[in-house]
């Protein structure tokens, strides 16, 4: 199936990692231009060297306001198609053992540069009257994981300015999707089994199979086959999609609205 997104200019936040990786990777493979952000600069380097007709750079990251104005200004007035607002999540903690401190770092993190760098794709999508945005956030939208307060809390404001802004600029041909991934194999996954394993004192092969236990699929998520539902809400035949909150989990979350 074609996609239709040929030469299309797409920003691609954590780039190198997880569902960044893949995402930026399956939207070279359709023929689209990508802007490129992480944190480290060797993998983004070997990522562009790989990709140096398709895939342009910026170190950084993104969740800093230096780097959103830097993706702003490197857009500048070209036509921005379509956006993967992704970044690392808070880190794993239980509710009584955070500080305000913590709370105050999530909603940096988690929140404060989505609201700014939308705003900034926005102004730059409406004269073309066309933009994709999907944010990349957490199967805890819609069902908390354990030890995982900060973000089963601030994930929920994402939501909230996601499903409003939609609503309000519904009219643009501008769309904006949710995806919350439940247990997939990326290193913040791997990151969590080891917490918990500190936590519980079980191996972490053990803890592994606990979540594996709770999907309903019996495994762990393929980042690819997560990216490629990014790729089709980027395409112009999502049109009749937006506001949405669509969990990728394996059958994890018990809710009828999950």
């Amino acid at each position: 199936m074609d996609l239709k997104l040929k030469d299309k200019l797409f920003l691609v936040g954590g780039a190198t990692g997880g569902f960044g990786r893949s995402v930026a990777l399956g939207l070279v493979t359709e023929g689209a231009k990508v802007i490129a952000v992480a944190r480290t600069k060797a993998n983004l380097e070997a990522l562009q060297a790989k990709y140096p007709t398709s895939i342009e750079t910026i170190v950084g990251d993104i969740t800093s306001m230096e780097i959103v104005n830097a993706i702003l200004n490197r857009i500048g007035d070209r036509n921005i198609t379509g956006a993967l607002i992704n970044a690392g999540g808070p880190p794993a903690m239980s509710t009584l053992n955070t500080t305000l401190k913590d709370w105050d770092d999530a909603y940096h993190s988690v929140f404060r540069w989505k609201v700014a760098l939308t705003q900034g794709l926005v102004e730059k999508m409406t004269p073309y009257q066309y933009g994709r945005i999907v944010y990349v956030e957490s199967v805890t939208i819609k069902q908390p994981v354990e030890n995982l307060v900060l973000s089963n809390a601030m994930r929920l404001a994402v939501t909230g300015f996601v499903k409003t802004l939609s609503q309000e600029i519904g009219h643009t041909g501008i769309t904006l999707n949710i995806l919350g991934p439940g247990y997939h194999a990326t290193q913040r996954m791997t990151n969590l089994f080891e917490k918990n394993s500190q936590l519980k004192g079980i191996p972490v092969k053990e803890i592994e199979k606990l979540f594996v236990d709770q999907t309903k699929v019996g495994f762990i998520g393929d980042p690819d086959d997560f990216a490629s539902l990014a790729l089709w809400l980027f395409s112009p035949y999502s049109k009749y999609i937006t506001g949405q909150t669509i969990t990728v989990d394996g059958g994890l979350v018990l809710g009828t609205l999950g």
